[in-house]
């Protein structure tokens, strides 16, 4: 995998890559264990729902 302690998700495959990998635009990180770049998506969705949910970003809301 990586030898500098380096991963990232690649979008297009799914997988864990080391520094060696897809293109910058297909991937997510750099995470400093495979774990946590094999949980990648899954922490892009909980941090885009805690996004959503946080009253200071919704648009939705109707000040007086």
């Amino acid at each position: 995998m990586s030898d500098d302690g380096q991963y990232w998700f690649c979008l297009k495959h799914h997988t864990v890559e080391g520094e060696e990998g897809c293109r910058s635009a297909d991937r997510l990180g750099p995470y400093a264990t495979s774990a946590e770049a094999s949980r990648a998506l899954e922490k892009a969705e909980e941090r885009n729902e805690e996004w959503d949910s946080d009253p200071r970003w919704n648009d939705d809301v109707v000040e007086d």
